[in-house]
């Protein structure tokens, strides 16, 4: 990696300290006294001619947790805040800081941007890259793991740390893009290997780059015959959606077909800036998906999740992934059960459409990939029928062809092996509101004379 100075934002400063700053808020026992609003620094800074500029949001990120705590008025932070910052750095921009409403982990904005102490857990079975994309890498910066696609890590720059980020290991340690020569070798390694059809570019974040440097990026890839599809992961439609300005939408038209995947992960991130820049990408012809994570007490309640989904569909944005949380050092805290995640996807099939379900996915420790789960909708094989089950609980024989025609035997009570056997169609719940509606209507059609 080569730095990214000369190609990209102007190098980070620290915000400025405002003036009048009130005293650290009073707390006792190293708890908060009480949730702490944005103090006047966001307030101000959010109402000026700057905020709107992606180059000063990049500039002015908040590196420490001393400027953390200037940004909210001199708010006091949990105990063992800065501890954490020294292991996983820290770096949150004015915009996605101006979305925390509460410094506690009660806040979802929070939890995602400000290390916590829980980040230092460190029980055996997590890696600093369990992932081992560094042992898939066909060149330096170069991920080849499945057959017809390549990662390519563009940068090392994001414009905010997630404190989920499966790229721990590396996030923040030293901000830098890929040089001409890093690149010129990654290029001769997709040409060596036409079976890949589609470049991922990632990093980092890639929208961290300068519009030029992201270019010749682009440029490079499209060089290479065999690759089709070009896709581009970035989390600044969360973080710093004015990144999303003319001038790169313009130059990534120049590249289609362009796919871009953001990292929407609960619903007050979707604000109507966040919106505004999404819909320039979408009315460019350029599609989006979303990769959400799922992350205890932040997204991994039923009804969050549906509002989230919701939300991302209303702006144009297709759910994409639902990933487990990764076995990364430092996120332990997040993690939350498979069954957890099953049972979310129970909850949603049904009550959403099938446009706003992501596929639950879990990546595989050692490079295994990723895999997809889904709730258990076979419920039984059989010679001639399968037995599924739907969200309502009803049970279908579904026959396979040359399925013998059923005996006509109507089957009272019918079990699941009438069913598997073909003796009864299905076994219906009682008391479901799509029957109840059936019924509704059954009962005003007979009371309505039609003329």
């Amino acid at each position: 990696m080569s730095t990214c100075l000369e190609t990209s934002a102007e190098p980070p400063e620290e915000p400025p300290a405002p003036t009048g700053t009130p005293a650290a808020a009073p707390h006792t026992g190293g708890v908060p006294a009480a949730s702490l609003r944005s103090g006047p620094w966001l307030a101000a800074l959010s109402a000026g001619p700057a905020w709107n500029d992606w180059r000063w949001q990049l500039r002015h990120r908040l590196r420490t947790v001393e400027a953390l705590s200037r940004a909210f008025g001199g708010a006091w932070l949990p105990t063992g805040t800065a501890h954490a910052a020294s292991r996983f750095p820290l770096a949150i921009t004015p915009y996605y800081a101006s979305l925390i409403q509460a410094l506690d982990p009660s806040d979802p904005i929070f939890c995602q941007a400000v290390p916590q102490p829980l980040e230092l857990f460190d029980p055996p079975f997590l890696r600093d890259d369990p992932l081992e994309e560094d042992q898939d890498m066909g060149v330096p910066g170069l991920v080849h793991r499945y057959p017809d696609r390549a990662l390519l890590m563009a940068t090392t720059t994001c414009a905010m740390y997630c404190r989920h980020c499966t790229r721990k290991r590396v996030a923040g340690a030293r901000e830098g893009c890929i040089s001409p020569r890093m690149l010129a070798r990654q290029v001769e390694y997709l040409r060596a290997h036409p079976e890949i059809h589609d470049v991922v570019i990632s990093g980092g974040d890639p929208f961290t780059m300068a519009t030029p440097a992201l270019e010749k990026v682009l440029e490079a890839v499209r060089s290479v015959p065999s690759v089709e599809i070009v896709r581009i992961g970035s989390r600044t439609p969360v973080t710093m959606p004015m990144r999303i300005d003319d001038e790169l939408v313009a130059m990534l038209r120049r590249y289609a077909p362009i796919w871009v995947n953001t990292h929407f992960n609960h619903p007050r991130e979707l604000t109507p800036q966040a919106a505004q820049a999404c819909a320039r990408l979408v009315d460019a012809g350029i599609p989006l998906g979303n990769q959400s994570v799922l992350l205890r007490g932040i997204n991994d309640d039923p009804a969050v999740m549906e509002t989230l989904l919701r939300g991302l569909v209303r702006m144009r944005v297709r759910p994409y992934y639902l990933y487990q949380c990764d076995l990364v050092r430092g996120v332990e805290h997040f993690r939350t059960p498979l069954g957890q995640g099953l049972q979310l996807m129970e909850y949603l099939r049904g009550r959403v459409s099938g446009l706003a379900i992501p596929s639950f996915v879990v990546d595989l420790p050692g490079g295994g990939g990723k895999i997809p789960l889904l709730p258990n909708y076979v419920v039984s094989l059989g010679a001639s029928h399968t037995v599924l089950r739907n969200a309502e609980g009803m049970l279908v024989a579904y026959p396979d062809p040359g399925a013998p025609p059923p005996s006509g035997e109507i089957v009272e009570n019918p079990t699941v092996y009438d069913l598997v056997c073909g003796q009864s169609p299905s076994i219906l719940p009682s008391g479901t509101a799509r029957h109840g509606r059936r019924a509704r209507r059954r009962n005003g059609r007979g009371a309505t004379a039609i003329h």
